[in-house]
């Protein structure tokens, strides 16, 4: 950390007047500032606010490719982070710089920290957010992991499928709902039995319009699609709502052939020996000529 000499001699003399501000930048470009001190401040042509309960646990540090993290906690507000905001994405991977100032002189300031939004979790109006250094970026894999099983995304530019055909994606009616997760739809018959199991459903109407959830039970219960997502909604759903229904993949090979043709873009290696290949051993008995023992 680079500490200005003045800041330091602020800091020895015993009575100080610190606090932490906070730069945030979310994906859409909005720059906001955050502080915990009592009253605004403004340095780097950013207003920070106080009026958020922006505040931070201690920053663990860490030497050598470790990564960095720290914590930060404060009120969902108009003026602050919203439910709303945090729904649509707005501060997924959100750059984030923390000071640590004089509030007496904003000159005398440092950075403490450098690095991006994480994880998210809300409730009673609050938030919690973990903060990430730039070494996180140090643990994302690169390249491809071998696999049995597919490794591309169903529909892009690898798996080449266009989810657009009428088999794949389609429109549908709500006519009854259990909760915020479970969808009876109607217009789905040719469709079937567990056929858009592991894909999205979006609502095109109504008080969720926007939102998109993924399919975790896909079930025909006589004339009715019966569709239960992993997460509720926000907001209740409505007999009428109209939704726009996508299929899913399990990634495996039989069904990348049956289900949609599409072999031949096939991203995963089935064929690969397993564990009990890695640790056999050479035995005196059975077949020894060199051929294939599948």
């Amino acid at each position: 950390m680079n500490v200005p000499e003045v800041l330091k001699e602020h800091v020895k003399t015993g009575v100080t007047s610190l606090c932490r501000c906070w730069v945030l930048v979310r994906s859409d470009g909005e720059r906001m500032g955050f502080t915990d001190h009592d009253c605004g401040l403004n340095f780097e042509d950013t207003e920070f606010t106080p009026t958020t309960g922006m505040d931070a646990a201690a920053l663990e540090r860490s030497t050598g490719l470790a990564v960095d993290n720290s914590q930060a906690v404060g009120a969902l507000s108009s003026v602050g982070l919203t439910d709303e905001d945090i729904e649509q994405g707005l501060y997924d991977g959100a750059s984030i710089t923390q000071y640590l100032v004089n509030w007496q002189d904003t000159e005398q300031r440092t950075i403490t920290f450098k690095g991006t939004i994480g994880e998210i979790k809300r409730g009673s109006g609050a938030f919690e957010a973990e903060l990430r250094s730039i070494s996180e970026g140090l643990n994302q894999p690169i390249g491809r992991a071998y696999l049995r099983q597919c490794d591309a995304q169903l529909g892009d530019k690898r798996c080449q499928v266009d989810l657009t055909r009428v088999e794949f994606t389609s429109e549908a009616e709500i006519t009854f709902s259990v909760g915020q997760r479970v969808l009876h739809l109607k217009g789905l018959g040719a469709y079937d039995d567990a056929w858009f199991l592991q894909g999205t459903v979006e609502f095109l109407t109504g008080e969720n319009a926007g939102a998109v959830g993924v399919i975790k039970v896909d079930q025909i219960n006589g004339p009715r699609r019966v569709i239960e997502m992993w997460e509720d909604l926000r907001h209740p759903i409505a007999v009428g709502d109209m939704v726009q229904v996508t299929t899913g993949c399990d990634k495996a090979e039989g069904t990348c052939r049956a289900k949609f043709s599409n072999l031949l873009n096939f991203r995963g290696f089935p064929k690969m020996p397993g564990d009990d290949w890695a640790l056999s051993y050479p035995v005196r008995d059975g077949q020894n000529d060199g051929s294939s023992l599948g």
